[in-house]
């Protein structure tokens, strides 16, 4: 659990609410990320998005429902988990929230019943279904929980998360995997920043929760998206090291803050507003691993790409 706020050393009780790191590739970086995201097809990438499922929803509340368990879902290969969570969306009927606040354990259980993904099954998503419905019963959605965490959060965002995911496995799940707390698989789907792990899953349900509605993302909270931290991937992370947007080789949160520190010098409302777009850049393999001279040509990020500033074997040992 987060330090309370009355115990907070000194040294941390007036830090600033987010790290700002020197960039001096910045002027470079901008226009280049500017030009992908004017470039990008968002409609064609929506359509290969789990976001998706969430757009078919018209009820906000729904819509945060549907968010949840689609962005928690999220891992893998986007073609194998989405028809998947296609089809759970549809079982649970045309209003998934209210469906979910009304439904007994059982209920839920015998209506995500035909669900399999990897590592989750009927039980871990109804019981991430019954504790979202719960906290929208609680708080009145799930956005006030995070407005109400964040402002209990002397630390920022971070912290707030950290709340926010520990009041929504604050539930009793013995009916779901026979046990109070939240099993491995439970908090493999909602984990918490408050450990090293990047949570992307978690980073991208606030994505499209908070960031102004663009045809992708949605705007249903009451937060500033400048607080909003990147959804570290492989992906993303790939193309960040390409860009000189961090040299660290881990998926870990402190990866994630450096990227998004580093992101604010371009944007200091809205860093994560390239992430759609350099995420489907890697989804969809027209940026890859290593130099392809006809895939490369195409690319807005070519010139200022790391990958081309040395020579093809070097950069290859370095993996930037």
């Amino acid at each position: 659990m987060p330090v309370p706020p009355t115990v907070l050393p000194p040294s941390r009780q007036h830090r600033p609410p987010f790290q700002v790191l020197r960039f001096a590739r910045a002027p470079l970086v901008q226009p280049a990320l500017e030009r992908l995201l004017s470039s990008a097809d968002r409609r064609a990438h929506v359509a290969h998005d789990p976001v998706e499922l969430v757009h078919r929803q018209r009820d906000p509340l729904d819509q945060e429902i549907v968010g949840l368990v689609a962005s928690a879902v999220a891992y893998g290969r986007v073609d194998l988990f989405k028809p998947r969570l296609a089809r759970l969306v549809d079982a649970l009927g045309p209003e998934p929230a209210r469906f979910a606040r009304s439904a007994t354990p059982a209920e839920l259980l015998e209506r995500t019943a035909g669900f399999a993904y990897r590592m989750t099954g009927p039980a871990e998503v109804s019981a991430l279904l019954y504790c979202a419905a719960s906290i929208q019963q609680r708080f009145g959605s799930l956005g006030a929980l995070a407005q109400t965490c964040l402002t209990a959060s002397s630390a920022g965002w971070r912290e707030a998360l950290d709340r926010f995911v520990a009041t929504l496995w604050k539930h009793d799940l013995r009916p779901f995997v026979g046990q109070i707390r939240p099993t491995r698989r439970l908090l493999h789907l909602v984990a918490s920043p408050g450990g090293q792990s990047a949570c992307k899953r978690l980073n991208l349900f606030a994505r499209w929760m908070v960031r102004p509605a663009d045809g992708v993302d949605l705007g249903l909270w009451p937060v500033a998206p400048s607080l909003l931290v990147i959804p570290l991937d492989t992906h993303v992370h790939r193309i960040a090291r390409f860009l000189g947007l961090t040299r660290r080789t881990d998926l870990s949160w402190k990866t994630a803050e450096e990227i998004t520190a580093r992101l604010r010098h371009l944007d200091p409302d809205d860093p994560v507003k390239f992430d759609f777009a350099l995420s489907h850049l890697g989804i969809s393999g027209d940026c890859p691993a290593h130099r392809d001279a006809e895939k490369c040509a195409r690319c807005p990020l070519r010139p200022i790409c790391r990958m081309w500033d040395r020579p093809a074997n070097s950069a290859r040992r370095s993996g930037v």
